[in-house]
């Protein structure tokens, strides 16, 4: 029973695209390992960017940046 976790920034995702992460994220996993798509779980968790760091700072600070 696989479970895929997936974490993105909260920046506006729609439900077309999360539907497309979903799907893509079963198939993969049906591919590739022979999985069964009926006991495939796909969680999407959106992070705000203030409590998402790289390199120290956070994704808000460093696109402030222009990094």
């Amino acid at each position: 029973m696989p479970y895929v976790n997936i974490k993105i920034t909260r920046e506006g995702a729609t439900p077309e695209q999360k539907k497309q992460l979903i799907a893509g994220a079963t198939r993969l996993l049906q591919e590739v390992l022979g999985k069964n798509p009926q006991t495939t779980f796909v969680i999407i968790e959106e992070v705000d960017t203030d409590n998402w760091g790289i390199a120290g700072e956070t994704v808000t600070e460093r696109r402030k940046k222009g990094m």
